[in-house]
């Protein structure tokens, strides 16, 4: 027999703070009979070549369903999530019957009416699919896990690495475990470990390099599938929200309980160790200073406005900081600003004009700088390319402009997206490498291209829309029996 596999999914992080919905616009679409380079154009998107590629080498039939992306930002509106559920429900049903779905999902996406946007698309196709149908889920690490999307999936598993160079070897996990499960070769039984902790955790530093790297060691061990670290999405505010174990094991419940409890316990011990803090901005700044001059650029990350967790982008309280040190060989990116990227183009590159910058979203975002900038050139329809531990995935940013003020290059973009890849100054003509300081928005996903060039990495927690101490983000459903939020008080499970 001939299994039948279907693929689709909506992605979008929530960040439930942001002064920006998500609305249906700002969903890129890639449709069912559209190229996989479209696709590829879609962060997550590159993951349904490797589904297709496992379930064809399997022998099953693969039937290609919609992909709908959003830049995170604030709370989706009804009609736009239900337009996206509803098209993507009737693309199943036309595939009917199916054996095996794999939904590429993101794990913290909320719409009005919808607080777990996941779970309600796994009810939806598991109505329509029915009960003997195996149905696996591909969940970015900061994800959601709670019981009502364990209970209802056969298989749930989650990127390892933050930044997320392992979106396609996930994708090819998951294949592999849910067309298992569909010829009974496997009996997934999936236990999860509540670590009772809230925050951002980059992968490629200790101790967190370690565990990582002892959760792929446990999966060789007889009957455990696949070991996923949940780390929750800081910004949400589901009753769920926070990092939790997850252990698939082949048809023993205890032994995935065990494994489990054994992560979870060890994660929770390293809490102090784990945690991203960035610096306050001005500490931040004076450390990059008493660095230079240096053997290469100092990188600060601008975590606080972070597209990538839902921050408008355009934030200015860098850059007039920088200004008024009078620091140059410098630049920045990507500071997003679609009104002065129209000036820009208008001008054309080399041409002198005076515009108002950023700080257009509120006030997270700074008062807006009004300059006298010179265009150092534009570039319509930039990529970033995103290292991946094969290839690269491809990030479009829009029609870009480099503006240049008082020896500062700010890289100035028409789409809302954190700094991914060196492109964003390349394109210019300008080597990163060559530069004393770049100042990057982003958390932590601009560490796979830059790492490599810079002489130190600096996280900086300026002022912005994103706040990195749970301690201090208004929650109202959450749990908050949870670290930092409480420590000594805090036991994990």
């Amino acid at each position: 027999m001939t299994l039948h596999v279907f693929a689709g999914g909506i992605a979008t992080e929530t960040n439930v703070f942001s002064p920006m919905p998500t609305g249906l616009r700002d969903f890129a679409v890639a449709q069912p009979d559209d190229s996989q380079e479209v696709r590829d154009r879609l962060s997550g998107g590159s993951c349904f070549s490797a589904f297709a590629a496992v379930a064809v080498s399997r022998g099953c039939l693969y039937t290609q369903g919609s992909y709908a992306y959003a830049e995170p930002a604030g709370v989706t509106p009804r009609a736009a999530y239900e337009t996206l559920r509803d098209s993507l429900l009737r693309e199943v049903e036309k595939a009917l019957p199916i054996d095996c779905v794999l939904l590429n999902l993101h794990g913290a996406m909320v719409a009005e009416g919808h607080e777990d946007c996941e779970t309600d698309i796994l009810l939806q196709v598991r109505r329509i699919v029915g009960d003997q149908a195996k149905i696996g889920i591909l969940l970015d690490l900061h994800c959601d896990l709670p019981e009502s999307l364990v209970e209802q999936a056969d298989v749930l598993i989650t990127y390892k690495e933050y930044p997320h160079i392992d979106a396609d070897e996930r994708a090819r996990e998951l294949a592999r475990l849910v067309i298992d499960a569909a010829i009974q070769r496997v009996d997934p039984q999936m236990a999860v470990f509540d670590c009772r902790m809230i925050g951002l955790y980059p992968t490629s530093h200790q101790p967190m390099r370690g565990f990582v790297d002892r959760m792929r060691e446990a999966e060789r061990q007889p009957k455990i599938l696949s070991v996923s670290l949940g780390h929750g999405f800081p910004w949400g505010d589901a009753p769920a929200m926070g990092a939790r174990i997850l252990v698939v094991a082949d048809g023993d419940m205890l032994q995935a309980q065990a494994l489990a409890t054994e992560f979870g316990r060890e994660f929770h011990s390293l809490r102090h160790k784990v945690t991203l803090k960035p610096l306050p901005m001005a500490a931040a700044l004076d450390r990059a200073l008493s660095l230079l001059p240096a053997n290469g650029p100092i990188v600060v990350a601008d975590v606080s406005d972070n597209p990538g967790g839902g921050a408008p982008g355009d934030s200015t309280f860098v850059l007039r900081e920088l200004i008024r040190l009078g620091i140059n060989n410098a630049a920045v990116a990507l500071l997003w600003d679609p009104i002065a990227v129209q000036q820009a183009f208008a001008a054309g590159a080399d041409a002198t004009l005076t515009l108002r910058l950023g700080g257009k979203m509120g006030p997270s975002s700074g008062d807006p700088l009004d300059l006298a900038v010179l265009v150092r050139g534009v570039v319509p329809g930039l990529v970033q390319l995103f290292p991946q531990i094969n290839g690269y995935d491809e990030v479009p940013c829009g029609d870009c402009a480099c503006l240049t003020v008082a020896g500062i290059d700010v890289i100035v973009s028409s789409l809302r997206s954190q700094v991914l890849g060196l492109q964003v100054f390349t394109e210019f003509g300008i080597n990163p490498a060559d530069r004393d300081l770049l100042v990057v928005k982003s958390a932590n996903h601009f560490l796979s291209a830059f790492a490599p060039i810079a002489r130190e990495i600096i996280y900086m927690g300026a002022a912005g829309a994103l706040i990195f101490d749970p301690r201090s983000i208004p929650y109202h459903h959450l749990d908050t029996n949870k670290f930092p939020l409480v420590d000594d008080q805090c036991d994990a499970e």
